[in-house]
């Protein structure tokens, strides 16, 4: 008796050993797609606030409603955290592009409407994934003169 229980046990461990060898190139996939779209996550939560922060820089007076240098600086500053952002000196070309512009807001008054291009970098090249991602975001906000 005790002969026939190790052997149904050592049968037992067989099979899980085996099952986890099967499952392991998806739990992987699993977890790369998992942390891709984090990623993809934060950077889209970043240009977003990026974007607020350049319309909140640019809408301190009518002087500064159309400067690019002014939001610039602030997006490359809110931006950072960012992999292909660290060292950009620059926002007029990928992988970051900042337009500002002098607008009439919806009420008639003026305002500052800043757009920021982001291109995020492929972090794990898999097949089937999307790669790099280009996201667009803009926000306006009236000027405070």
């Amino acid at each position: 008796m005790k002969q026939r229980n190790r052997k149904e046990r050592a049968r037992e461990r067989g099979h899980s050993v085996l099952e986890t060898a099967l499952m392991l190139p998806w739990i992987f996939f699993l977890f790369v797609g998992a942390f891709d779209m984090g990623m993809y996550a934060c950077a889209f939560i970043s240009v977003e606030n990026a974007a607020r922060v350049g319309a909140n820089y640019t809408s301190a007076s009518s002087g500064t409603a159309a400067d690019n240098t002014v939001a610039c600086g602030a997006v490359l500053e809110e931006l950072k955290a960012l992999p292909n952002a660290r060292n950009l000196a620059s926002c007029a070309s990928l992988p970051l592009i900042v337009s500002v512009t002098a607008v009439n807001g919806p009420d008639g008054a003026p305002a500052s409407r800043v757009s920021v291009t982001y291109q995020t970098v492929q972090l794990i090249p898999l097949p089937g994934l999307a790669g790099s991602l280009t996201l667009v975001r803009t926000a306006e906000m009236r000027v405070r003169d």
